[in-house]
């Protein structure tokens, strides 16, 4: 028996410690590092079958998956971009109160809503106020990015992450969080957040240029035409990138297609053929001056296309991740070019054709303003210079904020279960038409469901087979010796540094079993230990991979990794020692 404990133990520690390495390297997605740890866990006999099966019937995923179809009826109702168009409307008037109404918004509606559409619809009119400001974007981005992390932590329905680990203390036999059980302990975190805003990131945010400011030629007025090379061409055998007539100023090559196989744009050792077609960027008297040349053939010499240069940002849920730019075809179905990608502060503009798409990636993309409309609203792009124009049901923003309300006031008088409103609200909105159920499907993030199911198993086993009681065992006698602000300040900082490099979720399932064993072992408030985990778990300031609000700025932002490090490690450290003081004398100091 003995040596079938060390077995189970020893099993499971391995599994950890490689989905720990697998998440920090990512050589596949996080979610799928999960399953292959559980499954393993199931194939080892660590985790029986039946408790695997058991984990579905955990409402914590289920509540979140309700939750991102609410999120996702408010913002079809386009409630967020009618206060956006309102906001922009006054940026040139009244900037200092855009900044402070901005700062509302961000923090309010996070609190009841999936963050990362609020930050994703709030960017381009971040962007068109610096712009209004002369200032750089990279100035107000972050501090974007905070405010919606902050404005989550409000509310046990404002992050994933909150439901999640309410759903693991409940296993444990704690009783539901309230709807604002934290928020005395949030709200003032968050006030400290925005002072520390407010007074810091001036100084330690950077000013950068945006990659369209890079990359482009914003003041010209510039077409995409198609010429081809003729026989008998002197343009023949040339080399691409050495060819004077396309080596112009105001002229770029976008892209040359050969027996209609895109090569790409230029590359030193490309030679040109006979019947070569090459897509030109270029500004009208330079196309007037290709007309008259005999080495090319204008295809479409009376109708070039007045074309756009748009910055646009790779949400969640858009239809081109995991795709490389050579598999869409994004010339052929839309007449649009990529130009670059901008991703973890590098520019890439070369053999962009074999480039996976990410979340995150910021696309620098060209054509006609109505043909990449049609591209952001068909993929779920987002386009960073200007709202998406779609057809919003703002006949129905009412009935969606009424379920909300409803789950909210139901929920906080404890007339019924959190996963039941949820559930309710979300046949409400689709019976009423606020949202269709593809649309629905196409919010619901099925990458974190995967992720939160696998783990809620890979937690049971941990518990099962005596690993989470034989750790709390061994650091219980060193922890009896500290003050409780300590001990609950070091816990926020091991869940805080773990949450920074590997997922958040995932941190906080295999966390949440730990605290509330440690609080039993040392004769204190579980639910305390648990807030810490909540908080720490959601406040991730340091790195742009720690949480997905972070990602989204990223590009559009023109950051370093250093950047978010300068300004959100401190924000890390003092949110955790305002934490544990906080929650030590709310709920700990009076025992």
């Amino acid at each position: 028996m003995v040596l079938m404990e060390y077995y189970d133990i020893t099993i499971s520690l391995m599994l950890l410690t490689l989905m720990l390495l697998g998440f920090f390297i990512e050589p596949i997605p996080t979610e799928v590092t999960a399953l292959t740890t559980a499954f393993l866990m199931i194939i080892f006999g660590v985790l029986p079958s039946q408790e695997f099966l058991s984990i579905l019937s955990n409402p914590a995923p289920w509540t979140i998956m309700a939750m991102f179809v609410l999120s996702g009826a408010l913002v079809r109702t386009g409630l967020l971009n009618k206060v956006g168009e309102f906001i922009s409307s006054n940026t040139k008037t009244r900037p200092n109160m855009v900044i402070v109404l901005l700062a509302i918004i961000t923090i309010a509606s996070s609190a009841f809503m999936n963050n990362t559409p609020v930050v994703v619809v709030l960017i381009p009119i971040v962007m068109k106020l610096a712009s209004e400001m002369n200032s750089s974007a990279s100035k107000y981005l972050i501090p974007l990015s905070y405010l919606a992390i902050m404005g989550g932590m409000l509310t046990l329905i404002g992050t994933s992450t909150n439901l999640l680990i309410d759903g693991v203390a409940q296993t444990y036999n704690l009783q539901p969080f309230g709807m604002f059980e934290i928020t005395p302990v949030a709200g003032v975190l968050a006030l400290f957040g925005i002072a520390y805003l407010f007074l810091f990131s001036p100084l330690l945010l950077p000013n950068r240029t945006s990659m369209t400011e890079i990359l482009c030629e914003r003041d010209q007025m510039s077409f995409l035409t198609e010429v081809v090379i003729p026989k008998g061409s002197q343009l023949i055998d040339q080399i691409s990138n050495e060819t004077t007539i396309f080596n112009r100023d105001g002229m770029r090559i976008i892209e040359i297609i050969r027996n209609e196989e895109s090569l790409g744009a230029a590359s030193g050792n490309l030679l040109f053929k006979a019947g070569d077609k090459i897509v030109l960027r270029t500004q009208m008297g330079e196309l007037m001056g290709l007309k008259e040349s005999t080495d090319l053939r204008m295809i479409d010499p009376l109708t070039p296309k007045q074309t756009i240069t748009v910055e646009t940002l790779i949400p969640p849920g858009c239809r081109l991740v995991g795709r490389t730019l050579g598999q869409l075809r994004l010339r052929r179905s839309y007449g649009v070019y990529v130009l670059a990608i901008h991703r973890r502060n590098k520019n890439i503009d070369k053999q962009l054709e074999n480039v996976v798409v990410r979340v995150g990636d910021t696309l620098l993309i060209e054509g006609a303003r109505d043909e990449i409309q049609k591209l952001a609203l068909e993929v779920d792009l987002a386009l960073l210079a200007e709202p998406n124009i779609r057809a919003y049901r703002r006949k129905h923003a009412p009935l969606v904020i009424s379920a909300l309300v409803g789950m909210v006031l139901l929920t906080t008088f404890g007339l019924a279960p959190l996963f039941i409103l949820a559930l309710a609200g979300v046949v409400f909105v689709l019976c009423t038409k606020c949202i269709d159920i593809e649309e629905a499907y196409e919010f619901i993030d099925g990458k974190i469901l995967v992720l939160v199911f696998s783990m809620l198993a890979i937690g049971k086993s941990l518990e099962l087979t005596g690993v989470i009681r034989s750790f709390t065992e061994l650091i219980q006698p060193y922890l009896q010796l500290l003050p409780i602000p300590i001990i609950l300040w070091l816990l926020y900082l091991f869940t805080s540094v773990l949450t920074e490099i590997v997922s958040n979720n995932a941190v906080a399932v295999v966390i949440t079993p730990i605290a509330i064993s440690l609080a039993s072992s040392l004769g204190l408030d579980p639910r305390a230990f648990v807030m810490v985990i909540m908080i720490a778990a959601s406040a991730s300031f340091a790195t742009p991979i720690g949480y997905q609000t972070n990602t989204m700025v990223y590009g559009p932002g023109g950051y370093k990794f250093t950047d978010f490090l300068r300004v959100g490690l401190p924000l890390n450290l003092l949110f955790g020692m305002l934490t544990a003081i906080l929650i030590f004398f709310f709920y700990i100091g009076g025992e």
